[in-house]
């Protein structure tokens, strides 16, 4: 047996060797680990038993037309690095959280991500990262005592799981992809794209822009993981606004995220998506305000998406469930009904596309070097897991890649393709029958459909309250004696999570996707949700916020 082990470590290194040469910046990365870490590991009060490199290259491409002009032109390429250090043993380490708010702590998570040069200059990227781990190591030593000393002062944790799990090493170099744009095939595309908003009065502002972003991610550990990992995407997106006299900002928004060019709609497409938008706001622009209400409601699929990803999966993510200072949704609820026995959920990065739909949230392997994979969060309304990275729970002591982050932040759970079945699912036009009939049911003269939502945000921690708050775009006012559905303005819909599951009754056939981006303690990162339809017997929406400021005094200039 042993033999067989050196036999394959040593093909493994002969692997990592050939790799390494042919990449300049994993060559740097590796031998700057290598030396550090041998050095470090017996130094300072702690002995470092982990440390981790990652190199992030950015190139971005974007294009902003607005009224028929170009607006803004930017061609830009940066280099982010980020160096992680764990002294101490995976049961205690430096990142342990103490039992105050440290400032500290706090301050270096939001400082301004550290660059280093474009060029692929092995001495140079060897400088940036022996000058960067110092300080890392330094900053460790500081964090670990303070740990020390506050374990021995406080109250033992309900949850005694270590701070970091063990993985085997991870090597995969990926293929980089750059994706290539027409300049001025493009320009030219969305300055015609925006000149459909032209000479419409009631459109105060609109945009329409297109970006293109290669990233390219280099991840090395001591413990052996060597990634090269290309992750493009290109965004068309589509935004215009009006106000209404009483003051009220309105805006729509489309937008489509592929990896390619070839993802985005054609242009028939695109001008359709303009005519709706238009359409919507100059009936917005008039629509009666919605006072506060609690009733019956439809989330459309994407909204519904939304939804389940901002009360939903953000409760499930691995590291709430063990920081006391979080509400801890669902921490003693592991094998406990807590949806609805006909909805079941998994989060699924390795998906790269649903039903031939690019998922936004997909990625090969997590920022901690970690495969991804299908995790079943619910099984026909039970709580089977979390969404972990290496950061353990007990009885979920194994990352499962849903370590996330954006460069300059420290690493944590967070949802990639959060995807939502149902086995109650019924056509569309049938789900609104059931609208109306439980409209009646209740006593009240109409319910709403939310058609569309642009984002939203939940609050998780203790000294907050347990509460959402999604931000619909168009919402539509279904009456049960029969006269037109009417779009209506005015409303965000609030909540708390668990009385919002509670309230689910049936789902739609009509599953689609919802790309975009997810800001939390780890930075901006890319998401995708995936549902159908719902119905639920209650809703709340309160009034949304209205400036005070009137429409313009001026008409518009006129157009030559």
């Amino acid at each position: 047996m042993s033999r067989i082990f050196f036999i394959s470590m040593t093909l493994l290194a002969l692997l990592t060797l050939s790799l390494a040469v042919e990449t300049p910046i994993l060559t740097a990365m590796q031998e700057e680990i290598d030396r550090a870490f041998d050095k470090l590991k017996d130094s300072g009060n702690a002995p470092v038993y982990y440390m981790s490199y990652t190199i992030t290259d950015i190139s971005n491409v974007s294009f902003l037309a607005q009224f028929g002009a170009l607006e803004s032109y930017s061609d830009s390429k940066r280099r982010y690095m980020d160096v992680e250090i764990r002294v101490g043993d995976f049961s205690l380490d430096n990142t342990h959280p103490l039992s105050e708010f440290d400032w500290s702590r706090y301050y270096r998570m939001v400082d301004i991500p550290t660059t280093t040069s474009i060029d692929d200059d092995i001495d140079v990227i060897k400088h940036r990262l022996w000058l960067a781990t110092e300080d890392k190591f330094r900053t460790a030593q500081e964090d670990y005592i303070k740990v020390l000393g506050d374990v021995k002062v406080k109250v033992e944790r309900d949850d005694t799981s270590g701070d970091f799990s063990p993985i085997e090493p991870e090597t995969y170099i990926g293929e980089i992809v750059n994706l290539e744009i027409d300049s001025a095939t493009w320009a030219d595309k969305i300055k015609k794209y925006s000149e459909k908003f032209i000479d419409k009065d009631f459109i105060l502002n609109s945009s329409v822009r297109i970006r293109v972003n290669n990233t390219i991610r280099y991840f090395v550990t001591n413990e052996g993981t060597i990634i090269r990992i290309s992750e493009p995407r290109v965004l068309l997106s589509i935004y215009a606004s009006t106000k209404a006299d009483d003051g009220m900002n309105m805006y729509n928004y489309e937008s489509v995220i592929g990896e390619s060019l070839s993802d985005l709609p054609s242009d028939e497409v695109v001008f359709a998506k303009i005519d709706t938008i238009l359409h919507n706001l100059e009936i917005l622009q008039n629509a009666p305000i919605v006072e506060p209400y609690t009733g019956p409601a439809i989330l459309k699929s994407k909204a519904a998406g939304v939804f389940f990803h901002e009360i939903f999966g953000h409760r499930v993510e691995g590291h709430r469930q063990k920081d006391e200072n979080e509400g801890q949704t669902f921490a003693k609820k592991v094998g406990k009904e807590i949806l609805p026995d006909f909805i079941s959920i998994y989060d699924d990065a390795s998906m790269e596309r649903y039903n031939g739909t690019f998922l936004n949230g997909y990625y090969k392997y997590d920022d901690e070097g970690v495969k991804s994979r299908s995790v079943h969060v619910v099984e026909n309304g039970v709580l089977r897991n979390f969404l972990m990275s290496r950061n353990p729970l007990n009885n979920f002591l194994q990352s499962n890649g849903h370590g996330r982050k954006r460069h300059g932040y420290d690493c944590v759970a967070r949802q990639g393709n959060l995807i939502v079945e149902s086995n109650k699912t019924m056509p569309f036009d049938k789900l609104k029958k059931e609208l109306i009939k439980e409209v009646k049911a209740q006593g009240k003269e109409w319910g709403l459909i939310f058609d569309d939502i642009s984002g939203g945000f939940t609050m998780t921690m203790r000294y907050t309250p347990q509460a959402f708050k999604v931000v619909p775009l168009r919402v539509w006012r279904i009456y049960v004696d029969g006269r037109p559905d009417e779009l209506v303005r005015g409303v965000d819909i609030v909540g708390t999570p668990l009385t919002s599951f509670s309230k689910i009754i049936a789902t739609g056939d009509d599953t689609k996707v919802f790309n975009g981006y997810c800001g939390a303690e780890s930075g901006m990162i890319n998401v995708s949700a995936v549902s159908p339809s719902i119905l639920v017997s209650q809703i709340e929406v309160e009034k949304k916020y209205k400036s005070k400021n009137k429409p313009p005094i001026l008409d518009p200039p006129e157009r030559q």
